[in-house]
């Protein structure tokens, strides 16, 4: 269960009791620094929602009555994954959220996943630490082009890494980014960019990982997107 492995457990939060007031609410927030928490029932086991100290804020300026259950402002009652959702629900659910709240299998309170950590996990994917070079490698949508890439790259070195970003709308183009272990040279990232090449994959961008440049950033340099 990959969600499960990311997220912060309810143990580990920082959260406001349903029966809480707004004054209350806004003093566990002004001393944790967080700029919103989760509402709890009195068990602990239902999530009722967010607060969100601009929201409190808003409300005391305006000369709102800050004895009022922090329920008043709750948001986000809805905004909820289980923790053995397929990983992809989550971009659908997060969105601009901060975090999300996780529920377990009898839809308790579990805990949340955080933005920060799914781009953590994300990071990790593409393997920027220990890699030297990404190549974002354009091709059709016919089947076996993934493999018959990584086929082309494998003979030269080990894939650290790969992430498929996207497919244009209407023109069923598919971006491949491979990462190249530490230890591979520039000469044989070069080796492995002409070989794709000559096989008729577009090598659109190589990053430097390790100096942080942009060796080639061309969005389409061998017209392929007008094919």
């Amino acid at each position: 269960m990959l969600i499960k492995a990311l997220v912060k457990k309810k143990d580990y939060l920082t959260t406001v009791n349903e029966k809480a007031t707004l004054e209350e609410a806004l003093k566990v927030l002004e001393d944790s620094g967080y700029r919103c928490v989760p509402i709890l029932d009195d068990t602990g086991k239902i999530f009722r929602g967010n607060i969100y100290k601009m929201h409190i804020y808003r409300h005391k300026s305006q000369g709102g009555d800050m004895s009022l259950p922090v329920t008043y402002l709750l948001k986000n009652a809805t905004k909820t994954i289980k923790v053995n959702s397929p990983f992809y629900r989550v971009f659908f659910n997060i969105r601009d959220l901060p975090y999300i709240a996780v529920l377990d299998e009898e839809n308790h309170f579990y805990g949340i996943l955080t933005h920060s950590r799914l781009l953590d996990m994300l990071s990790d994917a593409w393997n920027m630490k220990n890699g030297s070079y990404v190549l974002t490698v354009l091709s059709d949508n016919e089947r076996g082009n993934l493999v018959k890439i990584a086929k082309i790259i494998s003979k030269y070195a080990n894939i650290a890494g790969c992430l498929t970003l996207d497919v244009r709308s209407g023109e069923l183009v598919r971006r491949t980014l491979f990462t190249l272990p530490a230890d591979v040279s520039r000469d044989t990232m070069e080796t492995i960019v002409e070989r794709l090449e000559k096989r008729g994959y577009v090598v659109a961008e190589i990053e430097d990982l390790q100096s942080g440049l942009t060796i080639r950033s061309d969005e389409d340099p061998h017209g392929f997107l007008d094919k």
